[in-house]
């Protein structure tokens, strides 16, 4: 008989555990695959740990290096990706539900390394600026950082992706500069295990940045102070139950939490069975019922429907539920798996009892369900469930009770009040879908059901061929929703980093705002040299260098000459009687005009460092340039980024933004803006 292995936590730069505890079960078959480990966590042990290894580990990186580390791990996590979808079998997932777990899991690291290089500064320090002047004389202002908070985070996790959501959270609060402790449910622990063995493994997270815990989290949570934070996924009870801890709030820990909700659907009523969005609706209500055996917090749990449509819904949804081969993922055909767990099985069926008093059930397990595969019998399978009610407003178990499997129910409604009035009833949700042909609908519904849902999907043929699904949180846009659901946020984009972030409002000369934040800040202190900002190459470059340019005196030949060459004859630069009765008096140059003409003060021409003009950022014309008027430019390297990359001959490059303002003979400012260059290294 084979051994069955030990898992393990990762604690204190060590793998603990070898004496078995709790047996974990094949989701398949029930056949006996890990278990837990009995020996218990010192969570002092893991916690200073954290505190005097990790966070100076990653405090020596910058956000730039800690992005290029997420990068390479993404890549390195993506190379062994087999062995990982071979272990996620045993959960009784398919392919594809393997696929979101794991591949969206490598995927949401690759997007945060990517927004980390693009967005992030090469230092610890995150300007929110613009800086705002507080004094009359510009001596004194003020402006926000946000600033690693030297702390460590708590993720705990759920058992519905054991790989996804560690590293969802793991990738914002490694950007961060936070150490984690990772916590996933026990049943589907193993995966989590095997995924943490490979990121160690890979050699590119510092000491003390990651830990792993298998089993409880023993009083961990007492440990914790104002500096650190608690993630959490799972229940809206245990959620509760964590939240309430007396030393979190005590030590006003943060907490997030992004809990089960009873998600919705909604076909609006412009909507026929004819139209190609009718069956749009009905191809994503069976593709959530059935994904990862409706195991996903994000799942269509009600499907509000007009009282006209609900048998042709109904007839709909029976066939395509009918046409689901359900078993062991491994025999050919099979679309849809197992549940997690023994434990789960029951408690689905359970809930499934309650929720079909006072309703009718239209599809189920007395509907011919056998799952396929050999040793199935034992498996922790069950038949995707629909169920009919017809008066929602009154059966509240319909709105409480959320049976987490493949399990939704139909709820009839009479007009668009009534289905947002249904939708609400929900308490909060992470998502909600609307299916409509109607712009106009769309824009009287969406807000309103945006107040109680964490995102709003709007589904319709357009939106269709590119569109990821109800059910797909992405890296760029924010998961998490109101009430029920947690009130929290995850992931939208830099924003999941800010979360792990401290935000410091602070005060002082521009010239001292500057040297704290990495970035020149208007009215401070520049440094003017013979040399050219544009002859320096990236390293020798300092916040600060300047170039004040010599004068340019706007002609209308200036004027002409640009209209002919932009094609750009707007009356407010040609046509001299109408300029007149406007509020400026006078015919001004293009506002196009006064950009080129800046860079023609300011450029370098000869080739250099500079290699590219990529962009501008936050441009502003704010006075009016006019035949006579004489401008010029003040040029200032606001901030560096050093992106850590190479072109295709090996020559270093980075990003520098440069201030600049364009002023007139009054020195009146006429425009601001950045402009982006690359910068190439000498070395």
């Amino acid at each position: 008989m084979a051994t069955v292995a030990t898992l393990q936590s990762w604690i204190g730069g060590r793998w603990l555990g070898a004496e078995a505890s709790m047996p974990l079960h094949s989701a398949l078959n029930n056949s006996l695959i890990y278990h837990t480990h009995a020996e218990k966590i010192d969570f002092d042990e893991a916690v200073t740990y954290a505190r005097k290894t990790g966070v100076p580990g990653l405090m020596a990186l910058d956000f730039q290096q800690r992005a290029a580390r997420l990068k390479a791990l993404a890549l390195y996590l993506a190379s062994r990706k087999e062995e990982l979808y071979a272990i996620s079998h045993l959960s009784g997932a398919t392919r594809a539900d393997s696929w979101v777990d794991i591949e969206g899991g490598t995927g949401t690291l690759f997007a945060y390394a990517s927004m980390g290089s693009r967005e992030l500064p090469s230092s610890n320090v995150l300007h929110e600026g613009p800086a705002i002047a507080l004094g009359k004389n510009g001596g004194f202002s003020g402006t926000h950082i946000l600033v690693p908070r030297g702390g460590l985070a708590v993720h705990i996790n759920a058992f519905n992706f054991p790989i996804w959501g560690l590293l969802e959270k793991f990738a914002p609060s490694f950007l961060a500069a936070m150490p984690c402790i990772g916590k996933p449910a026990t049943a589907t622990s193993y995966l989590t295990e095997a995924v943490v063995r490979m990121m160690h493994e890979s050699g590119l997270l510092p000491e003390g940045s990651l830990q792993l815990v298998i089993g409880s989290t023993g009083d961990l949570l007492d440990r914790l102070n104002g500096a650190d934070v608690v993630t959490f996924t799972g229940s809206a009870d245990t959620a509760a139950k964590l939240r309430t801890n007396r030393n979190l709030i005590a030590n006003s820990v943060p907490f997030t939490a992004e809990a089960d909700s009873l998600n919705c659907a909604i076909l609006a009523p412009d909507v026929s069975p004819d139209d190609v969005e009718f069956e749009l609706f009905i191809k994503e209500v069976a593709r959530e019922m059935t994904g990862k055996s409706g195991q996903k917090c994000t799942a269509i749990r009600r499907i509000i429907v007009p009282q006209q449509h609900v048998d042709a819904v109904g007839t709909r949804l029976r066939e395509r539920l009918a046409k689901v081969s359900v078993g062991d993922p491994s025999v050919e055909g099979v679309r849809m798996g197992a549940l997690a767990s023994k434990d789960q099985q029951r408690d689905v069926a359970e809930r499934v009892a309650i929720l079909s008093r006072g309703n009718e059930v239209l599809f189920g397990a007395a509907d011919g369900f056998k799952p396929l595969g050999e040793g199935v019998a034992d498996g922790c399978f069950f038949s995707p469930t629909l169920l009919l009610c017809r008066d929602g407003m009154r059966n509240d178990a319909v709105h409480d009770v959320e049976a987490f499997g493949p399990v939704s129910t139909i709820i009839s409604y009479g007009d668009m009040d009534e289905a947002l009035a249904l939708a609400a009833r929900g308490k909060g949700s992470l998502v909600s879908t609307l299916v409509t042909k109607d712009p106009l609908i769309a824009a009287r519904a969406v807000p309103i059901a945006a107040a109680s849902h964490g995102r709003v999907l709007i589904l319709e043929r357009e939106a269709s061929v590119d569109s990821t699904g109800h059910g797909s949180p992405l890296p760029q846009l924010k998961h998490g929703g109101p009430g029920r659901a947690g009130g929290g946020e995850e992931l939208g984009g830099i924003r999941a980093v800010r979360h792990f972030l401290q935000r410091a409002a602070i005060q002082g000369s521009p010239t001292m705002l500057a040297a704290v934040t990495g970035e020149y800040v208007r009215g401070a202190a520049v440094q003017e040299s013979p040399l050219h900002p544009f002859r320096k190459y990236f390293e020798e470059l300092k916040m600060g260098d300047s170039l004040l340019t010599h004068r340019r005196t706007v002609t209308e030949a200036d004027i002409v000459n640009f209209g002919g060459v932009s094609g750009d004859y707007f009356y407010m630069h040609f046509d001299d009687i109408a300029a007149k009765d406007t509020q400026f008096g006078k015919r001004i140059a293009h506002g196009y005009f006064v950009l080129s003409a800046a860079a023609g003060l300011f450029v370098s021409p000869a080739p250099g460092p500079v290699l590219a003009n990529y962009g501008l950022d936050n441009l502003r014309f704010i006075t009016p340039v006019a035949i006579g008027d004489t401008i010029r430019a003040r040029l200032t390297c606001k901030r560096k980024v050093d992106r850590n990359r190479v072109d295709d001959k090996g020559v270093g490059q980075g990003v520098v933004a440069w201030d600049v303002q364009v002023t007139n003979q009054n020195d009146e400012l006429v425009a601001s803006y950045d402009i982006l260059t690359l910068v190439m290294k000498r070395g």
